[in-house]
């Protein structure tokens, strides 16, 4: 290999993705994932990209990134770290943030919603004077780095980094807690000054034009051309595969719903989004119409669990429809990988190519 090849490899691998608490998230996984990747694919599609720590991977190894997940959130962090050229977050732009609620359309959604359950009130409220003035930001970059920080805020205050419990003002009161995990009781205020800099050093230009979508995978794959590799992280069926319910918050907060029913203990919003992915009557059809729209691209890789629904030989069977496929495991010895994770289950990974 020519030196200056290896150096246009290696050059933006000393960004640092900011280290996430999602379910499910790769991100302990990308070193392993990434030496599956050849190297004559420039053009890669992250179809379910949740945290986006894959897809900031790939635009690490100086890829062309198509990044896409069907929740709001989700999406607003890959137009923030992975499509994003350049723009960081100064002084002023926090200042702007910071400043009073003068937007009435953004007036009390979070605090009669989650104050009282996840946050106090008073920071509830503060979180509704940050939504009001993202839009006074000067590019959609910087908006959408905003709420993906203030996002990230949000989980790091409550346990579990979820909101698919109620116990989050409980776990916060309890001092052997809070002696384990300090962020339980400092202000959201404070922990995105204590984010940014993090967030700010991580966005950097590739020299590509990486995308984001927020679409159903279902129908953006037909829409896509000249993508060299595809990579599905989909939700495990029977492991933590409704995501709307664990972060229902976060895309009622970057949505600013108040057109929903909120239901159940947590305020989760009603109706949800269609997934196709979530549920095990609907997955294997779903499954088999997306491998037939991925037809055009020539390599795929799957992450999966051994435990999931459908398992790994019905899956296996459908994708011989169209690759030859190569099944690699990881063993878990901890159950701190993810979805489905538990220790003696597997990571697999699925390396899929043209017959």
């Amino acid at each position: 290999m020519k030196e200056s090849t290896l150096f246009d490899e290696m050059r933006f691998l000393n960004y640092k993705f900011p280290v996430p608490q999602y379910l499910g998230a790769k991100f302990i996984h990308r070193g392993w994932i990434a030496q599956f990747i050849p190297d004559d694919v420039h053009v890669v599609l992250d179809a379910f990209s949740g945290s986006q720590s894959i897809a900031y991977m790939f635009k690490q190894l100086g890829k062309q990134v198509l990044t896409n997940d069907f929740l709001t959130f989700n999406y607003l962090i890959g137009k923030s770290l992975v499509e994003n050229p350049g723009f960081t977050l100064n002084p002023q732009d926090v200042e702007v943030l910071f400043s009073e609620n003068a937007n009435p359309g953004y007036f009390n959604l979070m605090e009669s919603l989650f104050g009282g359950l996840f946050f106090m009130p008073e920071e509830a409220a503060f979180v509704d004077s940050f939504r009001s003035n993202v839009a006074r930001l000067d590019n959609p970059y910087k908006q959408a780095l905003a709420l993906s920080i203030m996002c990230r805020s949000m989980t790091r205050k409550v346990t579990m980094g979820h909101f698919a419990h109620t116990q989050a003002l409980v776990y916060a009161s309890n001092a052997d807690r809070v002696k384990r995990n300090r962020s339980l009781v400092r202000s959201l205020r404070d922990l995105f000054l204590d984010l940014l800099p993090e967030y700010n050093a991580a966005i950097f230009d590739n020299g590509k034009t990486n995308v984001s979508y927020n679409e159903n995978i279902l129908t953006l794959l037909p829409r896509l051309e000249k993508v060299d590799l595809v990579y599905f992280d989909p939700p495990y069926c029977n492991s933590h595969a409704d995501y709307q319910s664990f972060y229902h918050l976060l895309e009622t907060y970057v949505e600013y719903w108040k057109d929903k029913c909120f239901v159940n203990g947590t305020k989760r919003y009603e109706p949800k989004r269609y997934s196709g992915f979530d549920k095990n009557s609907e997955v294997l059809s779903n499954f088999r119409l997306m491998f037939e729209r991925a037809a055009h691209i020539p390599m795929w890789l799957i992450s999966y669990n051994d435990r999931s629904y459908p398992n790994i030989d019905v899956l296996i069977g459908m994708i011989e429809l169209y690759r030859k496929v190569k099944v690699e495991r990881k063993m878990y010895g901890m159950g701190r990988g993810g979805k489905g994770s538990v220790a003696g289950s597997c990571e697999v990974l699925l390396v899929c190519t043209e017959k």
